[in-house]
């Protein structure tokens, strides 16, 4: 949210409730990014939107899914839906599943907000091809709690080839890299499903980490950078 509509007051609207949590999250400490994986807490994370503008298209939906001390917690996950005022057109239901009513029905977008932040809490994220899912997230986290997206994440399309540099050229998509460790995904384009595939190609890149010695998130975005100079990105 820009600083003229901070001036003129026309940010969210938010409860004392609501700002009372919006505050207790701000206040959780910060995690160590150099923590080693077995005792760190990383967040998956994919998204579902109205469609593929980042300026323009709404995020629907977000899946997330904890990877704690080097597994995948089933039971540390959320699957949320925001409540859409106008329900995306039937192409695009086609492509993630929610239907007009499910979205109607879904989360008011602020308490979802809030939910997915106080269930993220500090800990640093996972996705793959980040700056989609990174640009529709913080843009519903400015515009619903007037805070922006500050949290660490990496990027699994640039760390996956930067650990197998034989395969990078070959692969490009999430699907590519799921083919080859044959992981399984029970819902393609639901964002728990794709996020649960994203943990497990986390985890079947580990032993790779471990090699390079990077068991740390501060190892893998240095991964990351080094694959991004070398393709360009930066």
């Amino acid at each position: 949210m820009n600083w003229l509509t901070r001036l003129f007051g026309r940010g969210p609207n938010l409860t004392p409730a609501q700002k009372q949590r919006l505050d207790a999250w701000r206040r959780r400490p910060e995690v160590d990014p150099k923590v080693p994986f077995e005792r760190s807490r990383y967040v998956v994370v994919d998204v579902e939107t109205s469609g593929l503008n980042l300026a323009k298209d709404r995020l629907i939906a977000i899946g997330a899914i904890a990877v704690v001390g080097g597994r995948i917690a089933l039971d540390d996950s959320l699957d949320i839906v925001l409540q859409q005022a106008e329900p995306s057109t039937k192409e695009n239901v086609l492509i993630h599943g929610i239907g007009h009513g499910a979205q109607r029905a879904g989360v008011p977008p602020a308490e979802a907000m809030l939910a997915f932040l106080e269930y993220l809490g500090k800990s640093p994220l996972v996705a793959y091809h980040v700056a989609f899912d990174r640009t529709m997230i913080g843009r519903a986290l400015d515009g619903h709690l007037d805070i922006g997206c500050r949290q660490r994440w990496v990027d699994l399309a640039y760390l996956a080839p930067a650990l197998y540099p034989d395969l990078a050229n070959r692969y490009r998509a999430l699907d590519d890299w799921t083919r080859h460790f044959a992981i399984g995904n029970y819902a393609r384009h639901s964002a728990l499903a794709d996020a649960l595939a994203t943990a497990e190609l986390l985890l079947a890149l580990r032993p790779r980490l471990k090699e390079r010695r990077a068991e740390s998130f501060r190892g893998m975005e240095l991964l990351e950078r080094e694959r991004r100079m070398r393709a360009g990105a930066y």
